[in-house]
C-alpha cells in the first residue's frame, strides 16, 4: 500500500470571509471577557476612507460599518479595541472582550428632575 505525505507547507488555507458589523455585535454577545476576534488586517483609516482606499467600493462600506460598529462597542465598554503592527503599514485590529457592564438602575428622582429639565 503506498502513503502519500503532504509537506505541512503545501496546504495554505483559504482566506477567511471578511466579518460583516453584523457578526461583530453577535460575537460580542457570546464573547466571555478576555476573547479576542481580529477584526481587520491591514490599514483601518486608508482602507475604509473612499477617496484613497483601493477596496472595491462595497468591500469600502463594508469595512466602514465593521469599523463603526467596533467603535460603538468601545464606548459602550464592551471590548477594548487594540492594534498590532504586522508589518509596515500594515496592522491586525482586535477586539477584546470585556465583562459586561451592568446598568445600573436610574432613581425616579432623577428622571424627574431630568423631565422637569427639559
Amino acid at each position: 500500500m503506498e502513503m502519500f505525505v503532504m509537506h505541512p507547507n503545501a496546504f495554505t488555507p483559504a482566506k477567511p470571509r471578511p466579518l460583516t458589523d453584523i457578526e461583530f455585535c453577535a460575537w460580542i454577545g457570546q464573547a466571555m471577557p478576555g476573547d479576542r476576534l481580529e477584526y481587520h488586517r491591514g490599514f483601518l483609516g486608508i482602507d475604509a476612507t473612499a477617496v484613497i482606499s483601493t477596496l472595491p467600493e462595497p468591500e469600502r462600506r463594508r469595512l466602514g460599518a465593521l469599523a463603526s460598529a467596533a467603535h460603538r462597542a468601545f464606548e459602550a465598554a464592551l471590548v477594548h479595541l487594540v492594534q498590532v503592527r504586522v508589518g509596515p503599514d500594515r496592522f491586525a485590529y482586535l477586539a477584546i472582550a470585556r465583562t459586561k457592564p451592568r446598568h445600573a438602575p436610574i432613581p425616579l428622582s432623577q428622571l424627574i428632575a431630568t423631565e422637569e429639565a427639559a
